[in-house]
């Protein structure tokens, strides 16, 4: 694998540049100008003008509309066109990181029953394959066999998803879910492993996690509904011909999932929105006996729970922003007394009841730890090799574990699987992630800085980069940022990054509020009234960052995707000069019609999140004022890039390509705008390990030609 570091002009005063800037000679193309039309409403008094609604097409879920595809053909031209000078680049790049991919990957093989299990990529392609076989072979000793292949489902589609595979108590048989579109509504289907045949179809519009019953005869599964919400629970019998309802969720927004207890004695059926939920227990040896409800859903207030035979573990915000884990009785199961009590300090985020311990999954002060408690009352909290890192449980399987997995990485170590020794508290190497190419961690460097907001909030920054960094300006930064649904973006290590710290940036992710990186609070700090919060809390890290000589205002380049498209589209309106590229995947950007909009899949539960502009004027004024579809104006904009999914069910299609579209309509800028559509994809991209690493190159490529400025329309 040739290992040189490529750059581009004057990037060159980061590292030695080479030409990968190809000049092709042929005629640039014109990007693609979208029809503008004349659709409007007034609500509260207010008139919005949505001159590009024409874009979503109105048989949508099904979108063959010939104008519609006409223009996102066309900008999937230009992208094709306008990074064709950069294809150089992009084939370094690709090569580069898929060099960084062990072709015949496999994970730690992890007890389950009699088995072990474990997933694999087929060493016998040429290549690598894009896809992993999932494997088992007898505890005791024995050969190994394929129990499901994703390379043969996936043959001949553009798109393949695993979703569910879960084996059946009696290790016979596989319930196993498959998207093959994007769409997220996942075919259900029970294989028999023995033959390797599918037994049945249990459900064609599947979504999100399945259990089986004790005694491997029935599935419990949720449905998506026309507006791609799971909203009911079946229960599907073995050979029967249709499965029986168990659940039914009545009221807009909330979501139901079924799930089992780590002892597999119970079936959890939640309904759940981002701030409340409610949990009812089946038993698991008769799922069809009623369901018990463990405690009414309280409007804000969260709960989970495990159980360790009559005992009932639950953690809750009930009494403390942070949460608190409380005990129940299984015969009384909403009568609940602390056991752990909240704290200001500590941000409890996960429990799992094993056996012989308690494992509580906490954050303190922004950094992952992992307690165990004990029945007798004592505790022990498992000590990690580095500063700063993330950790996290990984598969454990059974009831109980005498040896902990645990996932670990930071921004400069790469994926570690651990066993913890609960016995002796050793924590035990399994594997740390190969880099074929090669990787010296003592060539990098990372930071955790704390940036002061303009409302004078610390917000914590994590940072790597090369060693010989240049902290003078004269090197570039780029940010990644999130901030959304208490969704933490951890410190964690990624080999495709190594592209970008190789050819002179500094990569720093922001630990922005909306996220809970900080806690509980951290979160509610960026939603609803609060959330500019998010967005000021990016451009302050970043400002902060450029005054400590990470980059300089026009040589910072960041991303995000989904809610952290919003971010961009927010960051790029309130402060386009401290960009010179910015990537928005599948970006969240037309938030008022999305949210003024019942019928799409996620607006009734996001009201929680960002309030119901139907209902309330001050909120519908809020949402214009923050959204970056709305406040498109007429200015200079850095070279951006927009990626959007035509199947995608989470962001739709439309919400990418309207602002585009407005975009090129308005600015006065000839900065390069790429918008590019998967016609065969959804909110992820596309499906193959190394078609996702084509996409990345692709990200990386616009963002050195943006910064070298040679991104012009």
């Amino acid at each position: 694998m040739d290992r040189r570091t490529f750059v581009a002009g004057s990037l060159a005063t980061a590292l030695p540049a080479s030409p990968l800037l190809a000049q092709t000679g042929k005629p640039k193309m014109q990007p693609p100008i979208a029809r503008r039309g004349d659709h409007r409403f007034t609500l509260h008094g207010i008139t919005v003008e949505d001159p590009y609604a024409w874009l979503r097409d109105k048989d949508y879920p099904k979108v063959d509309d010939p104008e519609v595809l006409a223009y996102l053909k066309a900008e999937n031209a230009y992208f094709e066109d306008r990074m064709r000078d950069a294809s150089m680049l992009t084939e370094a790049l690709f090569e580069q990181m898929k060099g960084r991919i062990k072709e015949d990957d496999s994970s730690v093989p992890h007890p389950d029953g009699d088995w072990l299990y474990w997933w694999a990529f087929d060493p016998n392609v040429p290549g690598g394959s894009q896809y992993r076989n999932w494997y088992r072979k007898p505890r005791a000793g024995g050969e190994a066999r394929i129990i499901l292949s994703e390379p043969a489902l996936a043959e001949g589609k553009e798109y393949f998803r695993l979703g569910e595979m879960q084996v059946s108590p009696d290790g016979k048989l596989i319930a196993w879910s498959a998207d093959t579109n994007g769409s997220e509504r996942f075919v259900l289907k029970v294989r028999d492993i023995a033959t390797g045949q599918d037994l049945e179809t249990v459900a064609e519009d599947s979504l999100g996690s399945i259990a089986w019953s004790s005694d491997s005869k029935s599935l419990v599964w949720a449905q998506a509904s026309a507006e791609w919400r799971p909203t009911k629970i079946w229960l599907k019998k073995l050979g029967a011909a249709r499965s029986a309802l168990l659940y039914e969720e009545k009221e807009a927004g909330y979501w139901v999932q079924p799930s089992l207890t780590q002892d597999r004695k119970h079936i959890l059926l939640s309904s759940f929105t981002q701030m409340t939920n409610e949990i009812r227990l089946l038993d698991a040896a008769d799922p069809a006996k009623p369901a018990r409800l463990v405690r009414p859903r309280k409007e804000n207030v969260r709960y989970s729970i495990d159980a360790r035979g009559d005992t009932l573990f639950v953690l809750t915000n009930d009494e403390h922003v942070n949460f608190r884990i409380a005990t129940a009785r299984l015969a009384d199961p909403g009568v609940w007394t602390t056991l752990v009590a909240g704290s200001d300090e500590v941000y409890l985020t996960d429990i799992t009841a094993f056996t012989s311990y308690l494992a509580v999954e906490e954050r303190v002060s922004g950094l992952d730890n992992i307690r165990l408690i004990f029945p007798d009352g004592t505790e022990r909290r498992v000590q990690f090799p580095e500063a700063s890192y993330t950790a996290s449980l990984g598969s454990n399987a059974e009831a109980d574990a005498p040896e902990l997995r645990i996932g670990y990485s930071s921004m400069v170590t790469p994926n570690t699987v651990f066993d913890y020794r609960v016995a002796n508290g050793e924590l035990a190497t399994l594997k740390v992630q190969e880099i074929p190419s090669g990787y010296d961690a003592s060539q990098y460097a990372t930071e955790r800085l704390i940036a002061t907001g303009r409302d004078g909030t610390k917000v914590p920054v994590s940072i790597v980069y090369k060693k010989g960094y240049k902290k003078d300006g004269s090197q570039p930064l780029h940010v990644y940022g999130y901030g959304s649904y208490g969704i933490a973006m951890p410190p964690a290590f990624s080999s495709t990054r190594l592209s970008l710290l190789d050819r002179g940036f500094a990569y720093a992710i922001a630990h922005i509020r909306g996220g809970d990186d900080l806690g509980y609070q951290w979160y509610l700090d960026g939603k609803l009234e609060k959330r500019e919060n998010t967005f000021n809390d990016f451009v302050d890290a970043t400002r902060f960052l450029n005054k400590q000589g990470f980059g300089r205002p026009g040589f910072n380049s960041a991303s995000g995707g989904s809610a952290g498209g919003w971010l961009m589209g927010a960051v790029v309106n309130q402060a386009p000069e401290l960009w010179g590229a910015i990537v928005a995947h599948v970006p969240f950007v037309d938030i008022v019609n999305t949210m003024l909009d019942e019928t799409l899949p996620l607006t009734p539960g996001e009201w929680p999140e960002w309030g119901d502009p139907r209902q309330d004027e001050v909120v519908l004024k809020r949402l214009i004022r923050l959204s970056p579809y709305e406040q498109t104006v007429a200015r200079a904009y850095p070279p951006m890039l927009i990626t959007g999914g035509l199947s995608d069910p989470r962001v739709t299609y439309w919400e990418p390509a309207k602002w585009a579209a407005r975009l090129r309509a308005v600015k006065t800028d000839d900065n390069l705008l790429l918008l590019k559509i998967n016609m065969g994809a959804g909110h992820g991209g596309k499906s193959g390990r190394y078609d996702r690493l084509r996409e990345t190159a692709e990200e990386y490529a616009f963002i050195l030609m943006a910064l070298d400025g040679q991104a012009k329309a």
